[in-house]
């Protein structure tokens, strides 16, 4: 009985979170300037202003999380297919242990899981926060113009999500 009751109440948050507006679908997404510092950027760190006129896959996650990682191969496929067409994806790296806030343990994670795709270190949780962010992996598609169109928690729909990010890249500025 104890197991159904606290399997409810998880869904339950689960539920409210996403509905309450968690997911962000609808407003402008936040910037990653409280962030820092960005590897496979050579050291310049991204604002959306920068990226104005691309479509943006925001996705939070960290190094030792086995359902992050189960995400970073379509991350870097996508990266590969749709990245001259105007997709961006930026790692907010937010780490769940204290050793997971090393810099050196990023930047090999990185270089180990061939990730090309521009990362920024976010030990203070500030970009997560922003973002009203709840769980690893966590995915935001921000089209075009700044706001957030999409965000998947968790593993899986990747069909669907590659099928909004087609369609965002087709979106007019």
């Amino acid at each position: 009985m104890r197991t159904i009751g606290a399997s409810l109440v998880v869904l339950a948050a689960l539920i409210l979170a996403t509905s309450a507006g968690a997911a962000g679908v609808g407003r402008k997404a936040p910037d990653f300037t409280a962030g820092g510092p960005w590897v496979n950027t050579n050291g310049k760190a991204l604002t959306l202003a920068d990226l104005k006129g691309k479509v943006v896959a925001v996705e939070m996650w960290t190094a030792g999380c086995y359902n992050c990682l189960n995400v970073i191969p379509s991350l870097k496929q996508w990266d590969a297919r749709y990245r001259q067409q105007g997709l961006v994806i930026v790692g907010v790296h937010a780490p769940e242990f204290a050793h997971e806030r090393s810099e050196p343990y990023v930047r090999r994670s990185v270089a180990k899981l061939g990730i090309r795709y521009p990362v920024v270190m976010d030990n203070g949780f500030k970009i997560w926060r922003s973002y009203n962010n709840v769980y690893w992996p966590t995915i935001y598609l921000v089209d075009k113009k700044g706001v957030i169109r999409y965000s998947h928690i968790g593993e899986g729909s990747y069909e669907e999500t590659e099928k909004m990010i087609r369609q965002l890249l087709a979106e007019s500025v």
